[in-house]
């Protein structure tokens, strides 16, 4: 079960009008048409946003804790660090049933580490002496503090993530919304 090489030039990319429901990893250009959506490489957008050709990040979250730290695809944490240091708007969008409210943060948030031959083995062939130590976590958390605003059916939920997200699940839990 090997995670696929390149997942981001894979993920499918849609203007902001069109945009129904959530999306993986895409973010809104902002260099003349306004509906613009563009994908590349996790590694290149920090030049992007530095050029200014980012106005908007969105990104999907596998899980939420209660306090609103999200654990998404390894690199989300990076990419929301590039935003914030060129203070582009950073959203999640995920649907309700994504928020844990059992973890209190993304501390208690589990995080799964693939097989070792992720990393050091490629189409059978071995590229990394045999006692090579990996670390090659799945996911990783961004913390609440870094994200704009989280995006659901419910609405937006907004800092403080706490009161914002228990209200969004009351609401679920009402039928609202769904």
């Amino acid at each position: 079960p090997h995670r696929p090489p390149l997942p981001t030039s894979r993920t499918p990319v849609r203007p902001p009008s069109t945009c129904t429901g959530p999306s993986t990893a895409w973010c809104t250009a902002s260099g003349g048409a306004s509906d613009a959506a563009a994908a590349a490489l996790d590694e290149a957008w920090a030049i992007h946003m530095a050029a200014e050709h980012v106005s908007t990040v969105l990104t999907g979250a596998d899980r939420i804790a209660a306090n609103g730290d999200t654990a998404n695809k390894v690199g989300t944490y990076s990419l929301e660090i590039a935003a914030k240091h060129h203070d582009v708007p950073f959203y999640v969008v995920a649907p309700i049933s994504t928020i844990d409210a059992n973890s209190p943060d993304g501390r208690a948030i589990p995080i799964k580490e693939p097989d070792e031959s992720e990393v050091t083995t490629i189409g059978g062939e071995t590229l990394a002496p045999d006692a090579t130590r990996t670390a090659n976590p799945a996911f990783d958390v961004t913390p609440a503090s870094l994200i704009t605003e989280i995006m659901t059916e419910m609405g937006m939920l907004s800092p403080a993530y706490k009161r914002s997200i228990e209200d969004a699940i009351e609401l679920a839990g009402q039928g609202v919304g769904t």
